[in-house]
């Protein structure tokens, strides 16, 4: 099977070696994301629903560059630093997988990468049509 390794372009993915997302067949895994833009500004401070809501447009991102759709996402895991709202979570994560209903895990840690980051969520999805 052919890899294909999907990049948003940051300097990050070079230092710490590894990609936005990674297809193998029909398969796509999209790392850890959080609600940062290209230019390393943090979106939605304070507001978990915004954060969630930015990440998922950007998972979705990475899961069209790689031939998928969010409809193919077959489990999310969601990060949650203290201070997030995970009802607040449940509902932006609910309003794009509603309908899709992946398997999900939700989980409150000790903390994310900065203090402004309250949701990181990765994404696994297997393309149905992918030959």
């Amino acid at each position: 099977m052919k890899r294909q390794n999907i990049s948003s372009g940051t300097e990050y993915e070079a230092i710490a070696g590894y990609s936005r997302a990674v297809r193998l067949g029909n398969v796509v895994h999209v790392s850890g994301t959080t609600a940062t833009d290209g230019a390393d500004t943090i979106i939605g401070i304070g507001d978990s629903a915004a954060q969630t809501d930015f990440i998922i447009r950007k998972i979705e991102r990475a899961l069209n560059q790689a031939g998928a759709q969010l409809s193919d996402v077959v489990r999310t895991r969601i990060y949650l630093a203290p201070g997030a709202d995970w009802e607040a979570v449940a509902r932006a994560h609910g309003k794009y997988f509603g309908d899709i209903r992946p398997a999900n895990t939700l989980l409150f840690i000790h903390a994310l990468v900065g203090d402004d980051y309250l949701v990181e969520m990765e994404a696994e999805a297997i393309i149905a049509s992918a030959s």
